[in-house]
């Protein structure tokens, strides 16, 4: 029996290994979310001060390695470095019941809610498109776009070292037709970004203010890119509702400052996932309304 005819006599094994999987994910994620803006910004901050001539006056030597994998991850608080035992997604943040073992500084929830929701998308996606190269494809786009949706969250940024790579792996998975063909493709890339780099300069004409980045329209662009033109106006309607409803909710309910910007990201981020899944349903579901 091959891997692919055992996994369709037992359909939930192949998600329960993913959802396994996804656990792994998310905890890198979470190093990601922390450490690319900080990467980011250390790479801006080293560009500006050679632009400029200016010499950093605290500098007394080479500067420790910051990257993705280094330093090894540690407690914030008491810089314990944290052993494998204390890294296992989720089941350590429980046993250790969400503190530090060594300081007892409280650890923020938000780290297995993220290798949790990583590990149910993955297996929702698995379960969805089965055992396929399609899946494979449609993981790295859902662990890319839980990044960009938590770094957009909490920085409003969309980094290019994510958000460009998904958009030429959505044009290279699609030069074969995986899901949309590449004519329709290409056009969703360019209309995914003059789309929202129109709307940008219409609303800055209008009101001299800016109302999204430039990050918005390469997410986008790279949505078009996997999904083709045929998208976007979906993704487009399904964003600015699910965004409504949100900003609505952090005014009226948390009293949330309405002249405090709300990153666009993390919707665009999360109807390109429900239209890859759900949307010839929500197709669908919209005609049933009108007809």
């Amino acid at each position: 029996m091959t891997y692919a005819e055992f996994f369709v006599a037992n359909p939930i094994s192949l998600p329960a290994i993913v959802f396994a999987l996804g656990l792994v994910v998310g905890s890198f994620l979470n190093v990601v979310i922390y450490r690319l803006p900080l990467m980011m910004e250390a790479e801006w901050t080293a560009q500006c001060r050679g632009l400029l001539e200016i010499s950093d006056n605290n500098d007394s030597g080479e500067k420790p390695a910051f990257n993705l994998a280094i330093p090894n991850s540690h407690c914030p608080q008491c810089k314990h470095e944290i052993s494998a035992l204390e890294n296992i997604p989720v089941v350590s943040w429980l046993v250790q019941k969400g503190k530090c073992r060594h300081c007892l500084a409280p650890i923020s929830p938000r780290y297995p809610m993220i290798e949790l929701a990583t590990a149910i998308l993955s297996a929702l996606v698995t379960f969805h498109f089965g055992f396929s190269l399609l899946t494979l494809a449609v993981l790295v786009l859902t662990w890319g776009l839980i990044a960009l949706t938590m770094i957009d969250y909490d920085y409003q940024l969309l980094p290019d070292d994510i958000t460009l790579p998904l958009l030429w792996l959505g044009l290279l998975i699609n030069s074969s037709g995986l899901i949309v063909s590449l004519e329709d493709a290409v056009y969703g890339t360019i209309a995914g970004y003059l789309l929202l780099w129109g709307v940008y300069w219409l609303f800055k004409l209008l009101t001299g203010k800016e109302g999204m980045g430039y990050g918005d329209f390469k997410l986008l662009s790279a949505l078009g890119a996997w999904l083709g033109w045929q998208a976007l106006p979906m993704i487009i309607l399904l964003s600015s509702l699910v965004g409504a409803v949100i900003g609505i909710g952090f005014i009226g309910i948390l009293g949330r400052d309405r002249n405090i910007p709300i990153p666009l990201g993390p919707y665009l981020a999360s109807a390109g996932f429900l239209s890859l899944i759900w949307g010839n349903e929500i197709t669908g579901f919209y005609y049933s309304l009108i007809m």
